[in-house]
Formats: structure tokens, C-alpha cells, sequence
């Protein structure tokens, strides 16, 4: 099989020609990384640093962000390059690369989503057994769960990816993504489509039906609670609702990106949905749970205003 079928190189066609803006765009996109790098920093920088936290819930919000971190790193190093220059050719080896670390970016948030949601369940349906059940070692067997099973599912649908023969090298992203290099397939991709359906069964839809499972048994509890412990709930539940939404749209975004025809789509319109996928989760879940949990809000702001002085210094003074 000739070499033209194993391009060394990809083409993101999706990058639009916005002239001198790029340099501005450049600019605005750098520092929404920073901003990324440093709430999540500073959530997880909280969290391992303060005692009071060292509980099942926050531990999971810890590895929300630090999973922010890495996807937003698989994308956002790539993507600044590209903003500055006129062509936009990524080699095989780091679109596979990169591929895999934001799917699999992906699918660890579902997954620790989906342990959330569970968390959540067992703390406002069954109170008087939460420490029993939610042990230091059920949470580190999770935790594994959910950072082991997508590497391996992401990882073989990246591989057989990898394996097949392509007639183009052309992808209309912004950022390399499986099933557009399918597309290319030269040959039938039975196998990938089987396997891909089934990742995508086990790593989105299910967590996605267990969270909405998990919510509905907390609704028919908190109906027939007083307004005292509804307003406990959703003060404990609303960050992880408004999370889940915000994924579960960007995923559905781009999963529809993958099944339509972009070239009958807006381009700016196109960009915008495509970066929502990277972009927006690794903002926003800091942002929702340092602002919504007081516990985590009163921390951060305590941090960020320094050390209060001594009253004996001041004395002395």
C-alpha cells in the first residue's frame, strides 16, 4: 500500500483568515488559557491545602480541574501556534496525540461526573450512611475507574484510527478529533464504527443516564422535604447540575459538528461550536464551584487577601 495513504501530515481547515486580527485573537486566547490555568490552580491549590476539605466531594472537584488542565493543555498549546500562522499543518504523530488527550480529557469528565452524581445521591438519600459508604478507599477505586477505563476505550478507538489507510489529509477542526480522520478512510470501517458506538455508550451515554437517574431519585426525595432541606440540596447540588448541563451541550455540539456538512455552515459559527468542546468546561467548573460553595469561596477569598496581621503586632505597634 503505497505512503500516500499514511499522510505524515493533517490540514485544519477550519481556521478562518481574519487578516491582522490574529495577532489581538492570539492575545485574548492566551490570556483565557492563563485564566483557566490559574482558577483551576487555585481550586486545586485550595483544596489539598486545606484539611476541612479533604472530603469525597471536593476531592472530586480537585480532579475536575486538574482534568481541565490537561485537556485544556492538549488543545490550547496547538491552537495558540496556529492563530499566527497562514497554514495549519499538524503531523500525524501529534494529531494522534493530541486526539487522544482531548477525548480522553473528555471522557474523564463524564465519568467523574457521573461519580459526582452518585455522591450527591448518597449524601440527600441516604445521610446516615454517607461515611460509610463514600470510604477513602471506595473514592480512590472510582477515582481509578474513571481515569483508567477512558484511557483504554480513547486509546483503542485512537489506535484503530491510526491503522487505517487515508485518501486525504484535509479535517475541518480547529483541533484533531477522531472520527473526522474515519472519514478519511480509504477502506470499509466497520470495526471502528463498532467500537466507537461502543465507547461512546459506555463513556457518555451512560454517565449521562446514570446523573439524570441519580437527580430524578433526589427530586422524589426533596418533594416531600421541608423548604429548609431543599434549599441544603440545591445549594449542594447546583454546581454539579449547572456543570453537567454546560458538558452535556458542548458534547452535543460537538458531536454534531462531527455529523454535519461544515462546509454549508457558517465558518464563524462553526469555530465558535467547535471550541465551546475545550473551552468552556475548564472556565466555567472553577468558576461555578468557587463562586457556589461557600466552603471553597470563603477559602479562596481568605487567600487571596493575605494573611490577616497579628493583634499582638499591632500592640506593639
Amino acid at each position: 500500500m503505497g505512503n500516500n495513504t499514511y499522510p505524515p501530515y493533517f490540514n485544519l481547515t477550519m481556521f478562518v483568515n481574519i487578516g491582522t486580527y490574529r495577532y489581538p485573537t492570539f492575545v485574548l486566547c492566551l490570556l483565557l488559557y492563563a485564566l483557566i490555568v490559574l482558577a483551576n490552580f487555585l481550586i486545586i491549590v485550595v483544596i489539598s491545602q486545606e484539611k476541612t476539605l479533604h472530603e469525597p466531594m471536593y476531592f472530586f472537584i480537585m480532579c475536575l480541574s486538574i482534568n481541565s488542565l490537561y485537556g485544556s493543555a492538549g488543545f490550547f498549546f496547538r491552537f495558540l501556534r496556529d492563530l499566527l500562522y497562514d497554514t495549519h499543518l499538524i503531523s500525524r504523530s501529534a494529531c494522534f496525540t493530541q486526539t487522544y488527550v482531548i477525548y480522553s480529557y473528555a471522557s474523564y469528565e463524564l465519568t467523574l461526573l457521573g461519580i459526582m452524581a452518585y455522591d450527591r445521591y448518597v449524601a440527600v438519600c441516604q445521610p446516615l450512611h454517607y461515611h460509610n459508604k463514600m470510604t477513602s478507599k471506595l473514592v480512590s477505586k472510582l477515582v481509578t475507574f474513571a481515569w483508567i477505563y477512558p484511557a483504554f476505550s480513547v486509546g483503542t478507538c485512537v489506535y484503530l484510527a491510526s491503522r487505517l489507510p487515508l485518501c486525504g489529509n484535509k479535517m475541518p477542526r480547529v483541533f484533531c478529533a477522531n472520527w473526522p480522520i474515519v472519514k478519511l478512510s480509504c477502506i470499509s470501517t466497520v470495526i471502528n464504527n463498532l467500537v466507537g458506538m461502543l465507547v461512546s455508550t459506555t463513556t457518555v451515554f451512560l454517565p449521562l443516564a446514570f446523573v439524570l437517574y441519580t437527580y430524578a431519585r433526589i427530586f422524589l426525595i426533596c418533594r416531600k422535604r421541608s423548604s429548609e432541606f431543599k434549599a441544603k440540596v440545591i445549594q449542594s447540588c447546583l454546581p454539579h447540575i449547572i456543570t453537567f448541563v454546560n458538558y452535556s451541550i458542548t458534547v452535543f455540539c460537538d458531536v454534531a459538528l462531527s455529523r454535519i456538512d461544515l462546509e454549508n455552515l457558517n465558518p464563524f459559527l462553526a469555530v465558535i461550536l467547535s471550541l465551546e468542546f475545550v473551552v468552556i468546561p475548564p472556565i466555567l467548573n472553577p468558576l461555578v464551584y468557587g463562586l457556589k460553595l461557600p466552603e471553597i469561596r470563603k477559602l479562596i477569598l481568605k487567600m487571596l487577601s493575605g494573611p490577616k496581621p497579628d493583634k499582638q503586632t499591632k500592640s506593639h505597634k
